[in-house]
């Protein structure tokens, strides 16, 4: 894993924390998304935990750089509102969660993360709910291909290529379709749609 923040002190206690768990190796850190972006390169991480808010290069066009080259990122910034959260995902984020997320709650969406599962705050996934609900509102056909795909048991990387899609393109589409069920995570998705018949 690669830890990625401005803040030297967040970033070590970030990094002291992660360490101590025994199937997580923190390969290494970085304080800018320029610096990211070269380590997510040359030490290939599997997941990348990203700041959004940062010097030189901030978090989303360092995302928007790593996602789809093979590590995931996950975010992990004090910052939530709509506009942050909408373009952290479309550039490719894995995963969107905030500082105050409880020890264990970060480990599991770190582990999470790196299985290529989407990862949400439950503020964040309210947050995404409230500025997309439509609850009558039916997915869209795309959004119904992703959604069956997805009950299949297929990773995002396993729809985009079924779909001809990217990845990131198949998250937007998922987190769409979280917010018009009202869940935030595919086994909920999957449950949801087929108890409203959207899924055979």
């Amino acid at each position: 894993m690669l830890v990625v923040d401005d803040h030297p002190v967040v970033r070590s206690g970030l990094v002291g924390m992660l360490a101590g768990e025994p199937d997580l190796e923190v390969v290494g850190e970085a304080g800018d998304g320029e610096v990211a972006v070269a380590l997510a390169a040359s030490l290939t991480p599997d997941v990348v935990l990203m700041d959004l808010r940062m010097p030189v290069l901030d978090g989303v066009g360092a995302t928007a750089r790593i996602a789809g080259t093979g590590p995931r990122v996950l975010v992990l910034t004090t910052y939530d509102t709509d506009a942050d959260i909408l373009r952290a995902v479309e550039a490719g984020a894995t995963g969107y969660l905030l500082k105050d997320t409880p020890r264990d709650t970060l480990v599991r969406g770190v582990r999470a993360a790196a299985q290529g599962q989407t990862v949400l705050a439950p503020t964040v996934a309210t947050r995404l709910v409230g500025s997309m609900r439509s609850t009558a509102e039916r997915p869209t056909a795309r959004e119904a291909q992703v959604l069956a795909l997805v009950a299949e048991g297929r990773s995002n990387a396993e729809v985009g290529r079924a779909l001809f899609i990217g990845e990131a393109t198949v998250k937007t589409h998922l987190l769409r379709t979280f917010a018009k069920l009202g869940v935030d995570d595919r086994t909920g998705a999957v449950t949801e749609a087929r108890r409203r018949g959207w899924l055979a």
